[in-house]
């Protein structure tokens, strides 16, 4: 029985590290859609957000089984339950991804010329990642450090939208256009949210602590 135990947290675990990766792929092909107009990778992330969802649904119904049937306790128990709230965010980072695809299929541009919406960009990417890593290693250290990073991109989201109404300044023609980056930027920024939110949950995992309210 305690063998059975160890390989759903284990199936969990990596299932979680799955989809975590779908999220990641997901962002990455929206960034590098918008940067070369490339339409199949902005159609790849319809697809990806789709598997995400089933990713979910899926981690979801081994949650709850060992919940009801196994009854973990202590450790296991944060894990689990730091589980099911951590796919709602990797789930709501997969919508927000597609929500960028979206607004780019639809631009009539072949690129973002923005240094800095690209580097906000990377620096999003890299706070995901780091916030799964941070569960799967149970390190509170590098959960810490993602929230400390929600600054930097909160910090790019402020400039990348003074860059941005300056250009509306200037060329009040393209202000629709330009309005479209600032809201492909604010989903950037709500998708740090939610992984600070990961991050939030893998040091209640370990310690049993939750500080703050998480980003709906």
């Amino acid at each position: 029985m305690r063998e059975l135990y160890t390989q759903q947290l284990t199936t969990m675990k990596t299932r979680l590290i799955q989809m975590g990766a779908m999220c990641e792929d997901a962002i990455s092909c929206s960034v590098k859609g918008m940067l070369h107009g490339d339409a199949e990778l902005l159609k790849k992330v319809e697809s990806t957000e789709l598997d995400i969802n089933q990713m979910e649904r899926e981690i979801e119904r081994l949650c709850m089984r060992l919940l009801l049937m196994q009854q973990p306790v202590a450790s296991d128990l944060r894990s689990v339950s730091s589980a099911l709230k951590i796919i709602s965010d990797l789930e709501r980072i997969g919508d927000q991804a597609e929500d960028i695809a979206e607004i780019i299929t639809y631009m009539d541009c072949e690129c973002a010329n923005s240094t800095l919406l690209r580097e906000m960009a990377k620096d999003t990417i890299k706070m995901v990642t780091e916030s799964v890593d941070a569960y799967v290693r149970r390190d509170t250290e590098l959960a810490k450090l993602v929230i400390a990073e929600d600054d930097i991109v909160d910090d790019y989201f402020a400039k990348v939208k003074k860059e941005l109404i300056a250009q509306i300044a200037e060329n009040p023609a393209g202000g629709e256009q330009t309005l479209d980056f600032l809201m492909i930027a604010k989903y950037f920024e709500r998708i740090g949210d939610h992984a600070v939110n990961i991050a939030k949950w893998v040091i209640f995992s370990v310690t049993g602590v939750h500080k703050n309210s998480e980003i709906p």
